[in-house]
């Protein structure tokens, strides 16, 4: 990312004009069946989905670009009484991840070497769970870039490694009564 994009989330995070909450239904859905341990969220924003995994017992990393972000993190975190690690870095720059995750999870933030890169950072067992903009000729909402959006299969080809457990590409209509094209992917890490 540039300047320009940690500028444009802090701003965001700072206006509060970014008041999700919830996490993602694709965590939701699959976090029963993945074994409780070491977790990362990556692109965590304001933590949404870090602090829910918190609270399903998980010890987890979380890492974005936005200082503003991770500040709101951080505090709603402490304030439920939950200790996670946020780091603030660029994730276009390299980093060296840690390894033995049980779960990782990447949601709306495009960066498909990252992905391949996470597969060999799970645990013997472990899940990576991702959902990105699919890139559509129709009216749907989120990023109007393509920088920011995955071409069809595009999501399913950057995992390496892990056994594609699900694999999804749809359009569909949210509580907003808004359009939103995805692609999502579910892989386990199949050594014993």
């Amino acid at each position: 990312m540039s300047t320009e994009d940690r500028d444009k989330w802090n701003k965001r995070y700072a206006e509060d004009s970014y008041r999700k909450s919830n996490p993602v239904t694709l965590l939701e859905d699959w976090i029963p069946q993945v074994p409780v341990g070491r977790a990362l969220d990556v692109a965590c924003g304001a933590g949404r989905n870090s602090i829910f995994m918190a609270q399903s017992g998980y010890d987890v990393d979380a890492i974005d670009i936005s200082h503003q972000g991770l500040d709101k993190a951080r505090q709603n975190a402490e304030s439920q009484g939950f200790d996670i690690n946020w780091m603030e870095h660029d994730l276009d720059q390299p980093y060296e991840f840690e390894s033995d995750y049980n779960l990782i999870v990447v949601m709306w933030y495009v960066n498909l070497p990252l992905i391949t890169q996470l597969c060999d950072k799970l645990a013997p067992g472990g899940y990576l769970l991702c959902e990105e903009h699919l890139l559509v000729d129709e009216d749907v909402i989120g990023p109007t870039s393509p920088n920011y959006r995955v071409t069809s299969g595009a999501l399913r080809d950057a995992i390496n490694g892990p056994e594609i457990l699900l694999y999804e590409e749809s359009i569909e209509t949210n509580a907003e009564d808004d359009r939103v094209a995805s692609a999502r992917v579910v892989a386990k890490d199949i050594r014993a």
